[in-house]
């Protein structure tokens, strides 16, 4: 059956025709200020003592269809490089409706709001390792806030193959969820609500709504509510909504991520040879379209 742009029954329209990344483009990972206005994070890496990125623009990730699925991988596999899927167009008020399937580990994610050709944007986190969140959200070059309900890790059986997901200790976490990060968060689920939805191993449908100026985002796997974030409130070192909204505005890109590995997690962040996979991406826009 051809491909459609067409909106379907419940008004959504397709954003990824299972064939081609037409209406998308790949680009590499790029770094800016820490927040607007702010240090650049190069220059925030120096300052920390940790080691730069190695001209992250030379290595972009590897975007392909297979099977009439969306398929991200760093580029080349097991490099430790990373990069994002671009959407051609920008949006403002949405509703989108994805299915995705992450390796164990794979750190990816969804960005919304993004710049064209800069890194600034709010991120739905889809952090398929360990200490990862995934459905909360993230602050790239908006002061790196962290807002997630939970933390995930990996149950392995006798020879140490990865069998599920479980709640991440605390004790020995490398990203420990804190009572601030949740805190940030109008809604907040419960891991063990987040865990009798999971299918591990299999596909799983991410939807995320983005409603206002400073949007408020809210997140949902499979049919169940993970978070919710109110972007004009959000209180953490160095974000300043008014500042946010300016960088940003009203509308912007969409964005899926292959996220480089570095000195905290090495291939814990991402797994050599590891991939993350996409379907049925759909989109519906709500009200009038922001111009």
């Amino acid at each position: 059956m051809p491909f459609s742009t067409l909106p379907d029954v419940d008004g959504y329209h397709p954003l990824f025709d299972g064939a081609s990344l037409a209406g998308w483009r790949a680009v590499p990972r790029i770094y800016g200020t820490v927040y607007p206005g702010g240090p650049s994070l190069l220059d925030y890496f120096d300052a920390h003592g940790l080691k730069r990125p190695v001209e992250p623009e030379a290595h972009p990730a590897h975007w392909f269809v297979e099977d009439g699925v969306l398929v991200g991988e760093q580029d080349a596999p097991g490099s430790g490089y990373g990069g994002y899927l671009v959407s051609e167009q920008a949006y403002g008020d949405f509703e989108l409706v994805l299915e995705m399937r992450p390796d164990w580990p794979a750190d990816t994610g969804v960005m919304l709001r993004r710049q064209r050709d800069s890194w600034e944007g709010f991120q739905v986190l889809v952090d398929h390792r360990p200490s990862g969140g995934i459905g909360g959200f993230f602050g790239n070059g908006l002061a790196s806030f962290s807002a997630v309900p939970f933390a995930i890790d990996v149950a392995r059986d006798a020879s140490g193959a990865p069998t599920g997901l479980i709640a991440d200790d605390p004790a020995t976490s490398v990203e420990p969820v804190t009572e601030e990060k949740r805190a940030r968060l109008s809604y907040a689920a419960d891991v063990e609500d987040f865990l009798a939805a999971w299918r591990w191993d299999d596909w799983n449908e991410l939807r995320i709504r983005c409603v206002g100026a400073l949007p408020v985002i809210s997140t949902w796997i499979n049919g169940v509510q993970i978070a919710e974030l109110d972007t004009a409130t959000v209180v953490s070192p160095d974000y300043d909504a008014a500042a946010v909204l300016a960088v940003l505005g009203e509308r912007g890109h969409l964005a899926l991520e292959v996220h480089d590995n570095d000195e905290m997690f090495g291939e814990a962040r991402w797994g050599k040879g590891a991939q993350c996979r996409w379907r049925n991406i759909r989109i519906k826009e709500l009200g009038e379209a922001r111009q």
